[in-house]
């Protein structure tokens, strides 16, 4: 029963330090005492982000070759050796045509047993298919059909066209038009914004890029089938490609 006194003591002082946290709060109270929502306070925090996707287009100024010399024999040192033969024809005929050794890469070379599927359900074995694939980018995109007709020329049956694909290699010009499109667009949202709220745009607070340039491969690649016509020369149309930056802006506001 002593006790007592101190009980009340504490619970007393518990009250009043709840009081004064509710009195310290982070939330703003409404005109009539209810509590209301968080509210920015100051004039250096407010302000408006957007993002913005700046897309220009631009015509391609490489194209990228992609194929694979074959051989199915035997066996597989024959299928390597003559698979080989079919990879130095390349090289040279595309030597011929000016392209640089740095520019034709191996994405990989295999030699793999080839096998007939019979309709009881057998196999038998076929040979053994020696294959390299390449990889060979063409910065003149101008000439690309005449180094492919070359290639063709070349290896004949040995040789299979993956693609041939119109491709911009050079995309720091682009992507520095995409850019300043995009500000402007980013630039002409906050406006708009700021004008709805009745407020006026102040200074740019940040800026960050979303999403780097990234080019996109036409669907038309060409006008005529790879080698379709040994008098009609493949032509490779370059279209255009778009080449997109997206960046998210914030302004602060007066």
């Amino acid at each position: 029963m002593k006790t007592l006194p101190k009980v009340i003591a504490v619970v007393g002082v518990v009250a009043i330090g709840m009081v004064a946290f509710a009195s310290c709060g982070g939330r703003d109270h409404h005109p009539d005492g209810r509590p209301g929502d968080m509210m920015i306070q100051g004039s250096a925090d407010r302000g408006v982000t957007v993002q913005a996707t700046g897309t220009i287009k631009v015509v391609p100024d490489g194209v990228s070759f992609n194929f694979s010399v074959t051989a199915l024999t035997d066996s597989t040192a024959t299928a390597v050796s003559q698979t080989s033969d079919a990879a130095a024809k390349v090289r040279e005929a595309l030597d011929a045509q000016g392209v640089a050794k740095e520019d034709i890469a191996t994405q990989n070379a295999t030699v793999y047993p080839e096998y007939n599927y019979l309709a009881d359900g057998a196999t038998s074995l076929k040979g053994y298919r020696g294959q390299q694939v390449f990889v060979v980018t063409l910065r003149d995109g101008a000439k690309a059909g005449e180094v492919v007709d070359a290639v063709v020329a070349a290896c004949g049956n040995a040789l299979q066209i993956t693609s041939v694909a119109p491709t911009l290699l050079d995309t720091d010009a682009a992507a520095g038009d995409a850019r300043e499109k995009a500000v402007s667009i980013a630039k002409s949202k906050a406006e708009a914004y700021a004008k709805a709220l009745g407020v006026d745009l102040g200074d740019v607070v940040y800026v960050t890029e979303v999403a780097a340039p990234a080019s996109f491969v036409p669907t038309l690649m060409a006008d005529k089938a790879v080698g379709a016509s040994e008098s009609a020369p493949t032509q490779i149309d370059l279209g255009l490609q778009e080449v997109s930056v997206t960046i998210e802006v914030r302004w602060s506001l007066k």
